[in-house]
Parts: structure tokens; sequence; C-alpha cells
């Protein structure tokens, strides 16, 4: 399993993108919103250490099931996914989190009662857990060039037909019980709460594509969100 530790200046956050994720679209807030954000921005940098991981593995697909089987585990993906998934030659499952460092941050920030700024630590770090899920295929890529390997959309549990319970299958494959510190609830949700996990093709056919937003139903994906309306 490759494992890394990550800084948050590793992490292109631009404010653009920021702002959008606080649901201001193409505007700029106010000043003393800005001021807000800027505020959280330092707290953020001083704590915050993502980390991602993952592991290769061989797998069966079976389109006529839209499942996945790793051995004796077989993940039920959807028809959504299967697609997306047909023709790989291996799987990465991977993890990606923001850190206990950032979640620490919101549990005090929640003790400070300030509103303002628990909304906005709460946009800045689901944009962590994507970005570093971004340098996450980063490394991939350079672990599987030598391969002649391409790879595809990455994937996860609770999105595009992928029920959320299985993460409960997925968290066991991992070498270590709690990939990148993150542990899994009872209703299967992951602590840190910023944190992604999931499954990505591989071979020499496979590609990277759009995501199929268009065929999904889940309305609050994030992809949808970047795709002004868009399902994802």
């Amino acid at each position: 399993m490759l494992e890394k530790e990550l800084s948050f200046a590793d992490l292109p956050v631009p404010l653009s993108e920021l702002y959008e994720a606080m649901g201001y679209a193409d505007a700029v807030p106010d000043e003393a919103v800005e001021k807000e954000v800027r505020g959280v921005l330092e707290r953020v940098e001083a704590v915050t250490s993502p980390r991602f991981c993952f592991f290769i593995s061989g797998g069966e697909l079976d389109e006529s099931k839209d499942s996945l089987s790793v051995g004796d585990t077989c993940f039920s993906v959807g028809k959504i996914i299967t697609r997306q998934l047909r023709g790989s030659e291996s799987f990465a499952f991977f993890a990606a989190t923001a850190g206990t460092g950032f979640e620490r941050l919101q549990h005090t920030l929640q003790q400070e009662g300030d509103m303002v700024k628990i909304y906005i630590a709460d946009a800045i770090g689901s944009i962590i857990a994507e970005k570093t899920a971004d340098c996450m295929e980063i490394a991939l890529d350079e672990y599987i060039r030598n391969r002649g390997w391409k790879h595809t959309n990455r994937f996860s549990p609770g999105y595009c037909g992928w029920h959320v319970s299985e993460q409960k299958k997925l968290f066991p494959l991992f070498p270590s019980a709690e990939p990148c510190g993150i542990r899994l609830t009872d209703s299967s949700l992951m602590l840190p709460i910023k944190s992604v996990s999931g499954v990505i093709g591989l071979g020499e056919d496979v590609r990277k594509l759009e995501y199929t937003c268009g065929l999904c139903t889940y309305d609050k994906c994030y992809r949808r969100k970047q795709r002004g309306g868009g399902k994802g």
C-alpha cells in the first residue's frame, strides 16, 4: 500500500472554488465574509495534514450482476460504475482524508459557536478531502505508468448507485485497519468526516471520462454541483 501525508500547502485551494462551495457561484462575497474566510484558512493551514493511500488488487467485474468481486468480497457497485470500470485489468482501492487535525479544529469552532466560521470550515474541509484525492490520483498515475496502464474516474460508496453501507466491505481490504487514520462507524460514516474512499479501474484500455451525471439520481452529489445542476 502506498500512503502519503501532505501539507495544506500541497493542495491548490482557489478562493473562487471555495466561494462556489459556499454557495456564491461566480460571485464574490462581501469584504466581511472574505475576511472571515481568510481567517479560517489561516487556522486550517496551521493544523491540517491531509493523507491519502491506495493499493492495487486484482478483481472480477460481472456486468450481468453489476458487481465487482475481490477475493471473497463482492461489491454491488451498480450499473453506472460497472459500465465505467469495464475493461479494467486491476483495481486501485483508495482512501483520502483532511485528517484528524482538521477535525479537531472543526470541534473547536463548534465549541466557539460561530456559525459563520463553522460553515466556512465545512466547505474548506470538503475541498481538502477532494483535493487530497486528486493528489492520490496523480501519485497513482506515476505508480502505474511503467505498466502502460491508464485509470478510470474514482468512484465511492454512496454515489452512482453504490450503497454507502458497502464501506464495511471496502475497509477490511486495506492492509491497515484504519487507512490514513480513518475509521468507520456502525452506520458506515467515515471519521474524520471529511474523508473519501473508493475504487478506480486500471488497465491499458480504460479511460477517464466525464462523470455520467445524467444517469444518476443523487441530488446532493458534489459532482452535480460542479456542473451547474447536472447529476452525478
